[in-house]
Parts: C-alpha cells; sequence; structure tokens
C-alpha cells in the first residue's frame, strides 16, 4: 500500500513543525460527532488525518467546496481554519495528528 500526503489546502505544514496531540484510533462508528459536522483547526494548528483501514469521504466546506475519498494508506493535510467535515462510507478506521510551529499549541 502506498502511502500518500493529500495537500489540497493552503497553507502548507511549515518547516520544523511538530506534532503535540494524536488521537484515535477510530473506527467508523466512534468518530467523534464533532468530526462529523462542519469545523475548523485552531490558529497555527495543522492537522494529519490518517486512513489506516478501509475509505472516509473528506468534505471541504469552503467557498471553493469539493470532496475526496480518503483511502488506506492515504493521509490527508488540514490547514488552520479552514471549515471541512468528514463523512464515513462504510467500515474505516482513522487517527488524527495535530502539528504546529509551537508544539505547546
Amino acid at each position: 500500500m502506498d502511502k500518500t500526503l493529500i495537500a489540497d489546502r493552503e497553507p502548507p505544514l511549515p518547516p520544523g513543525a511538530t506534532a503535540y496531540r494524536q488521537i484515535g484510533p477510530f473506527a467508523a462508528a466512534d468518530i467523534p460527532a464533532g468530526f462529523l459536522r462542519e469545523h475548523r483547526l485552531k490558529p497555527g494548528a495543522w492537522g494529519l488525518l490518517h486512513v489506516v483501514a478501509g475509505a472516509i469521504r473528506f468534505r471541504w466546506d469552503d467557498d471553493r467546496g469539493g470532496a475526496r475519498r480518503i483511502a488506506a494508506g492515504d493521509t490527508m493535510l488540514i490547514p488552520p481554519g479552514v471549515p471541512h467535515h468528514l463523512e464515513p462510507e462504510g467500515p474505516v478506521t482513522i487517527t488524527i495528528e495535530f502539528w504546529a510551529l509551537n508544539a505547546a499549541a
């Protein structure tokens, strides 16, 4: 299985950023409800959504809109402040890492 980093929105993860928190793994039935409706990452925080197994639909809720199916082995980069939500499409396992320039974010 190939590992793919998907980065559909700016800004990119800055050099020197470090992970400060990881949550999951979550199966489809265990994904927190807040992730299934529009939400944003706080200023200065990026997310890396890792699909461990299965697939999930990642939907951008900004003016550009759009959706992408993220499958096992893929990682979606989520920049700060961009509205988005997840739509499970069957069995899936995900983890999410939070990154910042200042790891005490």
